[in-house]
């Protein structure tokens, strides 16, 4: 698998995937995404992502055990792969490439 270009909202939930760690879920994950980004992300727009990043094989899923707060559903886990975590790396690398020199360090760009 060759090099995924991401987009800022799938980086922004990769990122707070990894801040997570095994309690990376779609209602954390959006909560902690708004919290960091200080913006109100709809559910939708979340699990659009998140649904958009497993099929290109930058997350896995598995399911946790049912409880009966959930009316018997389990909650969905994410993680990035292999491949997830090189795709995240390089577009956070190449961003910092393209601010390097800019002058932006601390003036809320």
């Amino acid at each position: 698998m060759g090099r995924h270009t991401l987009g800022a909202l799938e980086q922004a939930v990769m990122m707070v995937i990894l801040a997570l760690g095994d309690g990376a879920y779609g209602v954390a994950i959006r909560d902690e995404l708004s919290r960091r980004t200080q913006r109100d992300h709809s559910f939708g727009a979340v699990y659009t992502t998140l649904d958009r990043l497993t099929a290109k094989e930058l997350l896995v899923t598995h399911l946790g055990e049912p409880t009966q707060k959930r009316g018997g559903r389990a909650k969905r886990y994410f993680t990035l792969t292999g491949e997830g975590r090189k795709a995240l790396d390089h577009a956070v690398n190449a961003r910092h490439e393209l601010e390097s020199g800019l002058g932006l360090a601390g003036k809320g760009a």
